[in-house]
């Protein structure tokens, strides 16, 4: 299998990060013909504009485009460039990343008019960073190659903190080579870069992680009405599991928050029913039974009925304590 692991003692598997050895934002020497490559950035949401703020950041020349214009507003006025459609910013730079909410904004991005693919010529490099099926990364990139341009599928593990400070975990697959040109630009959107193999290991990773985090988020939830309905306090219950095995840095930072009703959004609902139920979707593809998994879904989506979706995932938790 040509997908790694996260064992870092594979020659394959170590994330391959310049930040490791000390260079936070430059190529090595010799591995571009230049320092900084022309970057564009479709998608101006939570995630898209912290990526794009850190590269601008980085000193990249970089083209943003949003459908909503006004969102690219705050990055302009730190000097990056604005386009009117994502055919002029593929025209326009070396690279291209996006990040959008969906595969049907995915694919609008890509197949839609003045898209992403009327600007594709031959070596034009394009990067999907948005959390999608597998089937959606396929698509947008046998239409990529078949063009002449190369594709990079690299959904990301982490949330508007870790995208802000540079901490993300990059899951990329597809072009090899495209890994490498866009290296440089991972390295400061995140802390390690995994290259998985073919198109559509990144997304499979990407909903495997996230049915886990959904699942946890879900159990934290149920664990603090439990306790909370049977008298007990449920800064006391988050002190106890942060002394013992289930110490983790999700429950370390929702749970708090939770219990004070703060529900800002840093990963919105809507998104992280999305992925479970993609998730689920996959179990059915594969034959793989996932009850816990589409039990926490049916919760995700009474949040979502409940009008939660624009609110953090973790407002979950207003609909389980009831």
């Amino acid at each position: 299998s040509s997908a790694s692991s996260a064992d870092p003692s594979g020659p394959r598997s170590a994330p391959l990060s310049a930040r490791d050895s000390g260079v936070r934002h430059e190529a090595p020497a010799g591995r571009r013909h230049m320092a900084k490559p022309t970057v564009g950035y479709l998608g101006m949401g939570i995630m898209g504009s912290a990526m794009a703020n850190r590269l601008i950041d980085a000193g990249f020349d970089v083209t943003l485009w949003n459908r909503t214009k006004e969102r690219c507003d705050p990055l302009k006025a730190k000097g990056a460039k604005v386009a009117d459609t994502p055919q002029a910013v593929v025209e326009a730079c070396d690279i291209v990343f996006a990040c959008t909410s969906d595969p049907e904004s995915a694919r609008k991005v890509v197949f839609g008019e003045g898209g992403v693919l009327a600007g594709i010529s031959a070596g034009k490099k394009y990067v999907d960073m948005s959390t999608v099926d597998e089937e959606c990364a396929i698509e947008i990139a046998t239409a990529i190659k078949s063009k002449g341009g190369l594709f990079l599928e690299a959904p990301v593990s982490g949330s508007k903190a870790p995208a802000v400070s540079g901490q993300l975990v990059i899951l990329a697959a597809g072009d090899e080579s495209l890994r490498n040109d866009a290296q440089p630009c991972f390295d400061v959107m995140g802390k390690k870069t995994f290259f998985l193999g073919e198109v559509g290991a990144g997304a499979r990773m990407k909903l495997v992680v996230n049915m886990v985090m959904a699942v946890n988020i879900e159990a934290l939830s149920e664990g603090l009405a439990l306790g909370q309905k049977a008298g007990l306090k449920g800064s006391d219950i988050m002190a106890v599991l942060e002394e013992g095995a289930l110490k983790s840095p999700l429950y370390s930072l929702k749970g708090p928050k939770m219990l004070e009703g703060d529900y800002a959004p840093n990963f919105p609902l809507k998104h992280q029913q999305k992925d479970i139920r993609l998730a689920v979707d996959l179990g059915q593809k594969v034959g793989q039974p996932l009850p816990v998994a589409a039990a926490a879904n049916e919760v995700f989506k009474a949040a979502l009925a409940a009008g939660h979706g624009d609110a953090d995932m973790s407002a979950i938790f207003e609909v389980v304590k009831r």
